[in-house]
């Protein structure tokens, strides 16, 4: 669009106003010539008339939208994708628990670290941490299952040993009775053949597992 540029003293005599009157209007930009009211003096054609001294540093949004748009705010920056992780816990199920009085990994534990622990370990890029936690029944006193525990957690470890697991990312520890698996209601009234069977789900080790993923 083209806008006209006429003197200060040509406009105002064309429009009936004074040059002084004019540029009083708008002290700060003498660029265009306002009328008395503060509004842009315009010609038969619609186009606001300039000064000989306007820039398009004074570009006004009503004459000069082109001049004074606001450039589009930037594209907000991509999140970078989270890592992968490579983090899981797998507890040996009733049919790998250890039998009462027992830290001897049976073969349903060993077949189920296999699939569940061993397997998964081929999507990890390293292991940070490897935590073996054993735990036992409530039957007996509280340092018999504490070492109970912790001797569960060493029969696992080694498994893991020896199937090329490397020790250094392993800790072990014992709950021994304190962390009944939770549904687990067994009445201690009940004959003891019975009570030993019911308490069998508790009777376990938990492994977890931390680190990056592929």
């Amino acid at each position: 669009m083209k806008t006209a540029h006429l003197s200060h003293a040509l406009v105002a005599a064309a429009l009936g106003l004074s040059v002084t009157a004019a540029v009083a209007q708008v002290p700060n930009n003498d660029g265009y010539l306002f009328d008395t009211r503060g509004v842009v003096a315009r010609s038969g054609f619609g186009l606001c008339w300039k000064t000989t001294r306007w820039t398009p540093a004074m570009a006004i949004p009503e004459c000069d939208p082109d001049l004074t748009k606001k450039p589009a705010p930037p594209a907000p920056a991509a999140k970078p994708a989270a890592p992968k992780a490579c983090n899981f816990s797998h507890a040996l199920q009733t049919d790998a628990t250890f039998a009462f009085n027992k830290a001897d990994l049976n073969a349903a534990g060993k077949d189920q670290i296999d699939k569940n622990v061993i397997a998964k370990l081929d999507n990890c890029a390293s292991v940070k941490l490897m935590l073996i936690t054993g735990h036992t029944d409530r039957i007996g006193s509280h340092e018999y299952n504490q070492k109970l525990s912790e001797k569960r957690a060493e029969a696992v470890k080694a498994y893991l040993v020896g199937k090329g697991v490397k020790a250094d990312s392993m800790e072990t520890m014992g709950a021994g009775k304190t962390q009944a698996v939770p549904g687990v209601k067994c009445d201690d009234k009940q004959p003891r053949k019975q009570l030993i069977e019911c308490l069998a789900p508790n009777r376990r080790v938990v492994v977890e597992v931390q680190g990056p993923g592929k």
